[in-house]
């Protein structure tokens, strides 16, 4: 028996109405992917108002790599609820908050001295970052990557690369931000990705000694695998050449943590698959699963650079994010989830690899465990981007009860995020739906 139910169609007399409402209510500014409202989540599955159920492949952009509602942490949360709600750590400290910064020092990648502490969102993490980046060294420019996605807030707009939607006539930006290209070996103009590697690192030895010196630059931050710029995946063999180039010339390496974070990628955390330790690292959207909390964990003595009071937030770090976090982290050891993320990504790429034989409109399949894209094109030859097909096939997604989410600079990637506790059998159907909607729409 399938876990996709059509009631209505969508969105049905009940989202109708709450679409009207929000119309009249809510700024047209907020995107969303769907046109209806959840009333109830579980685990992978979704019943809207109107009560169809549907099959989530977007997670909340990310947020829930332990699913809706799970049991374990909604209990920590109703234990939590029962104690205190938020005297603010900056007024009467709380255990909890102690406790999840052990656990993100021990989780983290080295065996270094780290701190962590603690925030809402990944924008703020970010912008956290950057503070304590230039408090330590002294320095102001801050290097990010094209395609890369850091925030909405104003330097991690700044670092963030698409233009529209997220900087068109929103400038002035913040100063002494600069960006370095990121690898995209399906579009690369080399033979190798060794070549395409090798040609993008020199670039950046030559923006050091042309553009800015190094002496003036405090870090460079990095999403492991790019998210809203489409996942895409650099070689270990990039990553660890631009953290020498860190080293060498005294630049910290952050790493961008906030969708790749807590076992999305078949590791805790993507910067793993590579084997460098950054000084810094940001962590947000799965943390814990969907309650609002962000954080910074770095080497103690950069860490300890700010004075007090520098840094920190009236709700930052909040006894219910803790507690909720804790209880993340306990369920993605205890419950193999690491392993899981792997048998996704093992699924999706057996699943989809023979279709890119099949059809001259998808370009490319990726995935880094259960991180999985398909990009598609116009054509396999020219690859131009083929948005439009893209928000074709999503749709009829929709229509057939699969949430899914678009990516990319030119949005002609679709991204899946299912939460890692998904039933085989849950991930095979809405497997099923995707396949059939790209099978349908390549083919009309």
């Amino acid at each position: 028996m399938g876990f996709i139910k059509r009631k209505t169609a969508i969105p049905g007399p009940k989202a109708k109405k709450l679409l009207a409402r929000k119309i009249d209510n809510v700024p047209k500014g907020p995107f969303t992917t769907m046109d209806t409202f959840i009333a109830k989540g579980n685990g992978a599955l979704i019943t809207d108002v109107d009560g169809n159920s549907f099959i989530d492949f977007a997670g909340a952009i990310g947020s829930l790599n332990v699913g809706h509602c799970p049991p374990r942490v909604v209990h920590a949360l109703h234990q939590q609820i029962d104690k205190y709600l938020h005297p603010s750590f900056h007024v009467m400290m709380y255990e909890p908050y102690i406790e999840l910064a052990e656990q993100l020092n021990r989780i983290t990648p080295g065996t270094h001295a780290k701190k962590s502490f603690f925030l809402n969102s990944g924008a703020e993490a970010v912008e956290n970052a950057v503070k304590i980046a230039r408090k330590y060294t002294g320095r102001k420019a801050i290097i990010s990557f094209e395609r890369g996605f850091h925030g909405r807030t104003y330097m991690a707009m700044s670092l963030t690369s698409k233009v529209k939607p997220y900087k068109y006539q929103f400038g002035p930006f913040v100063p002494e931000t600069y960006k370095w290209p990121y690898p995209y070996y399906y579009r690369s103009e080399f033979s190798t990705p060794e070549q395409h590697d090798t040609a993008l690192l020199n670039r950046f030895k030559t923006f050091l000694q042309g553009e800015v010196p190094p002496e003036e630059i405090a870090a460079v931050i990095m999403e492991p695998v790019q998210g809203e710029g489409g996942f895409i995946i650099p070689s270990q063999g990039f990553v660890q050449g631009v953290k020498r180039l860190c080293e060498e010339h005294g630049l910290l390496f952050i790493a961008d943590e906030v969708q790749t974070g807590f076992g999305r990628t078949g590791k805790m955390f993507a910067i793993e698959h590579f084997n460098v330790i950054p000084d810094l690292m940001t962590m947000s959207k799965s943390i814990a699963a969907g309650i609002p909390i962000s954080a910074v964990t770095g080497r103690a003595e950069i860490m300890d650079s700010a004075n007090i009071g520098e840094i920190g937030g009236t709700y930052g770090g909040s006894p219910l994010g803790c507690a909720a976090a804790l209880e993340v982290i306990k369920m993605i050891e205890e419950e193999g989830l690491l392993e899981k993320a792997n048998r996704i990504g093992q699924l999706f790429q057996k699943r989809f690899e023979p279709l890119e034989n099949c059809y001259r409109q998808i370009g490319e399949f990726r995935h880094l465990g259960a991180m999985c894209a398909l990009e598609f094109v116009q054509d396999s030859d020219t690859k131009v981007p083929n948005k439009e097909l893209v928000q074709q096939i999503v749709q009829k997604a929709h229509e057939n009860g699969l949430v899914l989410m678009t990516a990319g600079l030119y949005g002609n990637i679709i991204r899946i995020l299912a939460p890692l506790v998904i039933t085989e059998e849950q991930l095979v159907e809405g497997f099923d739906v995707l396949e059939t909607a790209i099978k349908d729409c390549c083919q009309s």
